[in-house]
């Protein structure tokens, strides 16, 4: 009967619309940009500029997170003439479903005075064919000289939670004469910043954060030298929200007052793996984990926190059922990638199998236990209302990590990935060889694997419980 209700609600899922988005792009925020001139065959040029995007703490309910633009440009007349014309600023784009928001609090000033602007019309910035809202403001380039404009505004993020994106457009400002000077570009968070909450320095299927940048404290910085603005040129950084990060960082204090606390070492690792691990992504939180030295760290340090809490809290069975979640999803969808994941799966359903011996009709802990047989149909197997591990002859045992208050900020090397996972003894040998084959036997072979993320609708084939159960204690 339980397979029978278990192809009832796929059917279901499969069947009814749904609005999760995943590989579906979400509605797009105006991006920041460079102003353009308002008249062609100028003889002003961008000299410099420099751009500050400032991430702020707290956002508004419905806001996936916010940031204060402030940008500074150093125009210089190269002609023998002064020129008087309207500055041209992008102030809305088409969203991607033809909805047209605009970015708020525009002020300019115009060597150190605040002058105003109007409302006119241009070209979307997105480089969709759509005309758009934008401002101009009258500035007069005296010949020879240079000329400082300021423009601040707050910038709303683009998204699917718990990551968002800024971005900033550079080729808006292709009109002036000659290249940019030079360009710098800031990101300020309201933390430190590191590879896990920037998503960056991947390939561009992966994240399409811009790459170059330099972490330096809670500040990101990319340098742009004598360069022709175009579309490849325009600016984007993909991050964990806010919010969500600041989650981590009050989790990461619980844990300090108290190393402990296995109760706060499980929502610790709970946030962690909320990251590491998005319903409204493809898999991990990028599309390849093995090029993603971030995510490596992040399932590192969640798996390091559940082998905390279960060890501290050997009798909760949730915590035992989201470290299974945790291992299994990462054992089942990392060897995609050729990673060898046989420890990760076995430890996966030593915790499963531990977590129903304490709470064998927990509603939670079960439908966990479920998909663990869809991840490794070879190695557990679902009887009625129990279960057989044919990869288990005896529980794995697992080592708990000594923990220092400073990994737990620490940058993801590879170190501090290997410093950061626990180790995990080799469960002994079959004693009958007529058992199920263990997962490294299995590792060429095809396993039955529905669900695995392919594209945007495919989420709906994530296991049953991911739809469910991720926000969860677990």
């Amino acid at each position: 009967m339980k397979h029978i209700a278990i192809v009832l609600v796929l059917f279901v899922l499969l069947a009814l619309p749904t609005t999760v988005q995943a590989d579906v792009a979400p509605p797009e925020q105006p991006p920041g940009a460079n102003p353009g001139p308002g008249s062609t065959g100028t003889q002003v040029r961008m000299q410099s500029e420099s751009v500050l995007i400032d991430v702020q703490a707290v956002a508004p309910a419905k806001s996936l997170g916010r940031a204060l633009v402030t940008a500074d440009f150093d125009m210089f007349n190269t002609g023998s003439q002064a020129e008087s014309m309207d500055v041209r600023f992008p102030i809305s784009g088409n969203d991607g479903f033809s909805n047209y928001p605009e970015i708020s609090d525009l002020q300019v000033s115009v060597n150190g005075s605040a002058v105003s602007s109007r409302r006119t019309t241009g070209k979307d910035p997105f480089g969709y064919d759509d005309t758009v809202p934008w401002a101009a403001f009258a500035v007069t380039f005296p010949a020879g000289q240079v000329t400082q404009i300021r423009v601040t505004y707050t910038l709303e993020a683009s998204g699917l939670s718990p990551y968002i994106w800024f971005y900033y457009i550079f080729s808006t400002g292709a009109g002036w004469q000659g290249s940019i000077g030079s360009a710098e570009l800031t990101v300020r968070l309201p933390y430190a910043a590191n590879e896990q909450n920037v998503i960056r320095n991947q390939t561009a299927e992966n994240s399409p954060t811009k790459a170059g940048g330099t972490i330096l404290g809670n500040e990101i910085h990319w340098s742009y030298n004598d360069f022709e603005p175009t579309k490849a040129d325009n600016f984007i950084i993909e991050l964990v929200q806010p919010s969500v990060w600041q989650t981590v960082l009050k989790d990461q204090a619980a844990v300090e007052q108290n190393l402990k606390d296995g109760e706060a070492w499980g929502m610790l690792g709970k946030q962690y793996k909320q990251i590491f691990i998005s319903p409204k992504r493809r898999g991990f939180r990028t599309y390849h984990i093995a090029t993603d030295s971030g995510a490596q760290a992040l399932y590192a340090l969640s798996r390091q926190a559940y082998e905390q809490a279960v060890t501290l809290k050997p009798d909760d069975p949730l915590w035992h059922a989201g470290y299974a979640d945790l291992l299994g999803y990462y054992a089942n969808f990392a060897k995609e990638e050729g990673i060898d994941t046989s420890t990760d799966a076995v430890a996966a359903l030593s915790q499963i199998r531990q977590a129903l011996a304490l709470a064998p009709a927990d509603a939670t802990v079960r439908q966990i236990a479920d998909e663990m047989t869809f991840y490794f149909p070879d190695g557990m197997k679902a009887n009625d209302d129990s279960y057989d591990y044919p990869w288990l002859t005896a529980t794995p045992t697992l080592l708990p990590t000594e923990i220092s208050v400073s990994t737990l900020n620490a940058t993801p090397t590879q170190a501090v990935i290997e410093a950061a996972t626990p180790t995990i003894l080799e469960p002994t040998k079959a004693v009958s060889q007529q058992t199920a084959a263990t997962p490294a036997q299995n590792a060429g072979q095809t396993s039955r694997k529905p669900f695995l993320p392919i594209c945007g609708s495919a989420l709906l084939l994530l296991p049953l419980g991911a739809l469910f159960w991720r926000n969860l204690r677990t």
